[in-house]
């Protein structure tokens, strides 16, 4: 079973922290869309003949801004092309203000069957810090919407670390997202990427980020609500009711195969990893007039499959079973790093459950330096 990622490169705005790949002119969006179609042909066999997909994730960039028509052409080449396994989970990001009944009803007949909705925020000047398009009343509006349109399976993405006063916005966010009742949250610090808004008033000391106590103080208030209404956090930045992760993203920290589709995605094929150009002309010119798709190829050493296994499952719940590290990846910590493995365990950054290592919620705070502190160099 495999998982297929669909990049769709378009925003209304730019918000003021994004670093991802999208452009705010929609002119080429239908022809991007031909792209992609093409694209799903000429990639089909990357996984492998007859490879099922168990996962279809629309991201970006804001997938919501894609017409009926435009997804039809999608889901049409997916299904002319791959098996769709029953009850695959397909996903699409969505901004609220993009999910009018109408466009439910659309996202409902294209068979997308779970929402992963951006609100960020339910206070009305940390949305307009960021530069989001919608406002706060209709991140509250948008998943009652979809709610009683029947979409049941929902995430709502939040950010913390905004720079404020105080903590009473972040803790009202958290009870205006509790009391929405949904089975998913994706809840993330706010990061100050070079090249960015944010960044380039950084550098200009027109922006000030939160301190580092402040950003750790909001996420221990994040850990203790989520537990206190029943949400697991399977993974550091996201949490589930009971049995309700997201599938895609579980199966990219378990090492699952997975192929990127348009500008800037990224493909793993199970051993080696594939880029696609981050630039839509160049993308739509190479696929529609060449036939080409424009990847690079990120050929994986030993020691990097086992770097990014350190990297991705020290960041979920299940952890990283140090017994597969060895005998599958030849990376021996027990016998490498003992003193930094105990000196994780007494100082409470981490519990060894027979060879599963797992980060307390200390060692979360520091999940990226004990990530960095474990990698090994080629």
């Amino acid at each position: 079973m495999a998982g297929l990622y669909l990049h769709i490169p378009f925003c209304k705005q730019a918000c003021h922290y994004c670093d991802f790949h999208f452009s705010t002119s929609l002119g080429l969006k239908s022809k991007l869309v031909e792209a992609i179609v093409r694209e799903i042909e000429l990639r089909r066999d990357y996984l492998g003949a007859g490879t099922a997909l168990e996962t279809i994730y629309f991201g970006g960039g804001t997938p919501s801004l894609l017409t009926a028509g435009e997804l039809s052409q999608i889901f049409e080449a997916i299904h002319r092309h791959f098996t769709v396994l029953p009850g695959a989970e397909i996903t699409l990001e969505a901004n609220p203000d993009d999910l009018s009944a109408a466009k439910l009803q659309e996202l409902k007949a294209a068979t997308v069957n779970r929402l992963s909705i951006g609100l960020q925020s339910f206070y009305e000047p940390h949305l307009r810090m960021m530069n989001r398009a919608h406002t706060a009343a209709e991140s509250t509006t948008a998943v009652r919407r979809a709610q009683e349109a029947g979409f049941e399976n929902i995430s709502i993405d939040l950010i913390y670390g905004v720079p404020a006063p105080g903590h009473h916005i972040w803790e009202a966010d958290l009870a205006n997202a509790f009391a929405l009742g949904v089975p998913h949250v994706s809840a993330y610090a706010l990061t100050i990427e070079p090249g960015t808004a944010f960044g380039h008033r950084l550098q200009k000391g027109t922006f000030r980020a939160a301190p580092d106590e402040f950003v750790a103080t909001q996420f221990e208030m994040l850990l203790a609500a989520m537990r206190a209404h029943g949400y697991e956090q399977y993974e550091i930045s996201n949490f589930c009711q009971p049995g309700r992760e997201s599938r895609h993203n579980a199966n990219y920290w378990r090492g699952v195969p997975y192929l990127g589709l348009g500008p800037s995605a990224h493909s793993y094929d199970g051993r080696n990893r594939q880029f696609t150009l981050a630039n839509n002309p160049q993308y739509v010119a190479a696929v529609l007039e060449r036939g080409e798709v424009p990847v690079t190829l990120d050929a994986l050493s030993a020691t990097d499959r086992a770097n990014e296994y350190l990297l991705t499952t020290l960041r979920t719940a299940r952890g990283c079973d140090l017994a597969y590290l060895r005998t599958h990846l030849g990376l021996d910590l027990p016998a490498t790093r003992p003193a930094y493995l105990a000196e994780l365990q007494a100082n409470g950054w981490a519990r060894l459950h027979g060879e599963v290592l797992t980060l307390t919620d200390a060692g979360k705070l520091l999940a990226d330096h004990i990530t960095l502190e474990l990698f090994v160099a080629d």
